[in-house]
Parts: C-alpha cells; sequence; structure tokens
C-alpha cells in the first residue's frame, strides 16, 4: 500500500510539472484527488490494510494527499502569473497614465441645488405637486380668466379628460395653501412645466420652473425686493445690478418683471428679463379660502408675495450659455465642462 502511494506520488508530481493551462489543471487535479480517482482509489484499500499497520499508512495516505494539492495550488499560481505577464505584452508601463474621467451634476442640478440653498437660508421650504393638473389648480384658482391666451390649446397640452401638463409650478402654492395649518407660509416649488413652444435657441416645450411663496400678515413689496435682491446677488454676485419693472400677471397686483444687468466680455451691457414676481392678488386668496371652506387665508387678514423663474435662463446667463438646446441634448463635449 505504501509502494503504491509513493508511486502515485511520484506520477503526480510528474505530470504536474508541465500542465499547459487550466483545463489540463483541472483534469488532474479530478485524476489524483477527484471522487473516482488514484488516491480515492488506494483510500478504499484501507480496510485490507493490517490493524498494525492502518496508523502509519493513513499518515501516509494524509501525506500523499497534502503533497499533491499543495503542487496543484502551486501549478495553479504559476499558470496565474504566466496569464498576468502575457496580458502586459506591447504594454509600455513607462508611459504615463491617463486621467480617468469622472462624471459631473448637470448644469441645471447644479443651479438648482444652488437656488435652493440660498432660498432655504431664508427660511424657504421645498414642496412638490402633480404634472398633470386640473384647470382649476393651474388656472382658476391663479385668477387666469378663461381667455386668456394661455388657457389655448395652442398654448397648453391638454389630456382628453380636461386635464393638462402644468404650464408653471404656480399650481404647487394652490396646493399647499389647500393643505396648509397654519400660517406664515413660505415655500418654493421647483419642478417641470410644459407649453407649447416652438424650440428654438431660447425656448423649450418642457423646461424647469423654481417658484416661491411667502404668506404671512403684513408682508410687503419691501420683503419682496428685499428677497429676492438678496437671492440673485448671491447666484450672480453683489455687483449684480438688478431692477424691477412693472407688469401684468393674473395672480398678482402689483406685478413686476425682474432683469438684471449683463455684461458679456468683449459685448455692450444690456439688461435680461430673468423673473417674474408680485403680491398676491387677493382673489387667489378667495379662491383658495373658497376651496379650503374657511377663511385662513382671508385677504382681509393675511398678504404675500410670489416669484417665478426658469431654471435653464438661470444657467444661461450663469455660465454664459447662447443656446438653450445645448442643456437638453446630453453632449459630453459641453457637459463635461460642468464636471
Amino acid at each position: 500500500m505504501e509502494t503504491a502511494l509513493d508511486q502515485l506520488l511520484s506520477a503526480a508530481l510528474t505530470d504536474l510539472e508541465t500542465i499547459p493551462d487550466a483545463k489540463a489543471l483541472e483534469s488532474a487535479r479530478v485524476k489524483y484527488l477527484g471522487k473516482k480517482g488514484s488516491l480515492a482509489a488506494l483510500a478504499a484499500g484501507m480496510r485490507d490494510v493490517p490493524a498494525d499497520q492502518k496508523k502509519s499508512v493513513g499518515q501516509k495516505l494524509n501525506d500523499v494527499r497534502s503533497a499533491i494539492t499543495a503542487r496543484l495550488e502551486a501549478a495553479r499560481t504559476n499558470l496565474q502569473a504566466a496569464a498576468d505577464s502575457h496580458a502586459l505584452d506591447g504594454i509600455d508601463s513607462s508611459l504615463p497614465g491617463r486621467t480617468a474621467f469622472t462624471g459631473g451634476l448637470h448644469p441645471l442640478t447644479l443651479i438648482l441645488d444652488e437656488a435652493v440653498s440660498v432660498l432655504r437660508r431664508l427660511g424657504f421650504a421645498v414642496a412638490e405637486g402633480p404634472e398633470i393638473e386640473t384647470e382649476f389648480h393651474c388656472f382658476d384658482a391663479l385668477n387666469t380668466p378663461e381667455d386668456h391666451p394661455a388657457r389655448n390649446e395652442k398654448d397648453t397640452f391638454y389630456f382628453e379628460t380636461g386635464e393638462l401638463l402644468r404650464t408653471h409650478t404656480s399650481s404647487v402654492q394652490i396646493r399647499t395653501m389647500e393643505t396648509a395649518e397654519d400660517t406664515p407660509l413660505r415655500i418654493i416649488a421647483p419642478g417641470s412645466a410644459f407649453r407649447r413652444d416652438e424650440i428654438d435657441a431660447t425656448h423649450l416645450s418642457s423646461f424647469n420652473q423654481l417658484e416661491g411663496l411667502y404668506v404671512d400678515e403684513k408682508v410687503t413689496l419691501a420683503d419682496l425686493k428685499g428677497t429676492l435682491e438678496y437671492f440673485f446677488h448671491c447666484l450672480f454676485g453683489k455687483a449684480t445690478e438688478i431692477r424691477f419693472r412693472p407688469h401684468f400677471f393674473p395672480f398678482t397686483e402689483p406685478s413686476y418683471e425682474i432683469d438684471i444687468r449683463l455684461e458679456a466680455k468683449g459685448k455692450q451691457p444690456k439688461w435680461i428679463e430673468i423673473a417674474g414676481c408680485g403680491i398676491v392678488d387677493p382673489a387667489v386668496f378667495e379662491a383658495v379660502c373658497q376651496s379650503r371652506g374657511d377663511h385662513l387665508f382671508d385677504p382681509e387678514r393675511v398678504t404675500g408675495f410670489a416669484f417665478g423663474m426658469g431654471l435653464e435662463r438661470l444657467a444661461m446667463i450663469r455660465w454664459g450659455i447662447s443656446d438653450i438646446r445645448l442643456l437638453i441634448e446630453n453632449d459630453i463635449r459641453f457637459l463635461k465642462q460642468f464636471a
């Protein structure tokens, strides 16, 4: 029995000296250490070994198994080292490494995060609402008459149910007031809006807005002006010139458009529209009270201001982007500069 084990070990070690690949290595393992392999066949003969020799033969059997296993592991290590070395053939390790490109946030995400951060410091909380809206929340409650151009099918995406894709996130202001438990109320509503605009260098049919609402007792135009001047100075720098220009919106009175003075390198400074705002029209509060069935937003008790702006416009001004379509085309050559 011991002689047979010595012969098996010698044969195994000889075979494992010249293993060419992983497939041959596995075949050798099965041949010598498998359940039906040579070593298992010899181990089955242990029952015929005299009792006084069983201990020594058993030890010999274990030693042979350990020796073959060790040689198999050594052969496996050698094959892996050879494969690793072969994988480096033709590679000049003296060349400098290539810098790995790391991803980054989209410019719209960057400007949104910064805008929300500034407004949070002023006490505004983020509110959300559905993108598929009712005419009441999108128009009626916002004092928008039935003959207003925004309610025309040429300007707004309507469904057969009479619902529509919201044209602004002002609908979130209405929904938030409907469910508010008390005042003061101070929220911002970032999100997508949809209009039937022809896509060109300055317009998209799907775009992103950031709107805000502050309701409390004795809210004044001075509060609105101070809030938005602080906001735009944080975004574009303290030296940024800002002006409030009288305008008309159905849901605010008085209403203003906000312009900032843009000074592009090599060009004459010019005023560019950036946002709309105003003091909330009492008719909006009355519609909300009627919907709620109480007088929490009684226009005789509370006042408020609202504002809205397009995130794409903020991004274009912030980074001097001349074509809004660059923000939706996912061109890596454009986006990588923000990473």
